[in-house]
């Protein structure tokens, strides 16, 4: 097997471009955005020779941190990465092959974050979290979709927010950034938790250029709720969303919610992607059921194996929510910004 850089081989490019598991997250401005805001540097393994045309790769990071331990993780703030396998049988080395490449950097583990079980004829990953992965199929003409919503929490909702004649924008230049970290520091604030470091974004919304979007809704002029997305040929991920509690019960979230919808279905996306929802988060679970989406588990792997432990454990201890809470908005980015590049 062969090692690239993502970031300067165009192969990379190329491959993600046509290979049918590829997302957003495979892509050069995830990458990049990862490399600018963290220091994390990519790599991929790869069958192909150095003047070949890349068939298979898998992308990962090397992530060094005092705090929760060097490790290597495919992929960083991704909620998914499928090994980009390709038609000859020798390719699900890949993954025994990146274990070793774990093991040769003296990383603690490898998580690999896979859509479907790994390829993995040697055994050597095994399970380690699991959430809900929620989808909607945009199939369906769009009247069948807005009566796929939940009649009361969904439905209803929006057309309040037609009713209060909440206004929808969409773009991904600073001003957006600026409003959407604004309603992020409202809700991580509200969830006692650091939010992102703004850069994050800003990096994001530079490097993916148009296949990133943000959505706002605005009450006479004040944004009120907003949705990140990121697209890949006909898939849409919902990746962040925020809001200010003060006007939930004008809908802002379920109205910009179903203008995706109505969005993605004239632009030809076949999918949206709803992301995970740990388990345990009833409340976001049953959120995203009300949009006639599917669900079904989305299981992370380890090598070696070992007990579970996250490395944000922040959002178990009381007393570091606590702290959060209280926290000034300009003290609680500046933790974010220390804190997020030692997660992954």
């Amino acid at each position: 097997m062969n090692i690239i850089d993502p970031l300067s081989d165009p192969r990379w490019d190329d491959l993600v471009a046509r290979h049918p598991r590829a997302s957003a997250f495979h892509r050069r401005g995830w990458l990049e955005a990862l490399r600018q805001t963290y220091g994390y540097k990519p790599f991929v393994l790869t069958s192909a020779l150095a003047n070949e045309q890349l068939t298979d790769g898998l992308v990962a990071c090397r992530i060094s941190s005092w705090l929760t331990g060097t490790r290597m993780v495919s992929l960083p703030f991704a909620d998914h990465c499928d090994a980009l396998y390709g038609d000859s049988g020798e390719t699900p080395q890949l993954s025994t092959c990146l274990a070793e490449e774990s093991d040769r950097q003296h990383c603690k583990y490898l998580e690999f974050r896979p859509m479907q079980a790994p390829e993995d004829p040697e055994n050597v990953f095994h399970p380690s979290e699991s959430f809900y992965f929620h989808e909607l199929d945009l199939g369906p003409g769009i009247d069948q979709l807005f009566k796929n919503l939940h009649k009361d929490s969904i439905q209803r909702k929006i057309r309040r927010a037609e009713k209060e004649q909440l206004s929808h924008e969409v773009g991904h230049s600073d001003e957006f950034i600026d409003s959407f970290y604004s309603l992020l520091l409202k809700t991580r604030r509200r969830h006692h938790l650091p939010p992102q470091p703004i850069n994050w974004f800003r990096n994001l919304a530079k490097h993916m250029d148009d296949a990133l979007q943000i959505r706002l809704a605005r009450k006479n002029g004040a944004p009120i709720a907003t949705l990140l997305t990121l697209r890949h040929r006909s898939t849409i991920i919902y990746k962040y969303g925020c809001s200010d509690e003060a006007f939930h019960q004008l809908g802002g979230m379920p109205f910009l919610f179903w203008k995706l919808i109505e969005e993605g279905k004239a632009t030809g996306a076949d999918r949206i992607d709803f992301g995970r929802s740990e388990m345990e988060n009833e409340g976001l679970v049953a959120f995203k059921d009300k949009f006639g989406t599917t669900k079904r588990i989305l299981t992370y792997y380890r090598y070696p194996r070992s007990k579970k432990q996250r490395a944000h454990a922040w959002g178990d201890s009381g007393i570091a929510r606590r702290f959060f809470s209280i926290l000034p908005d300009g003290v609680l980015s500046a933790a974010g910004k220390v804190l997020y590049k030692h997660i992954g």
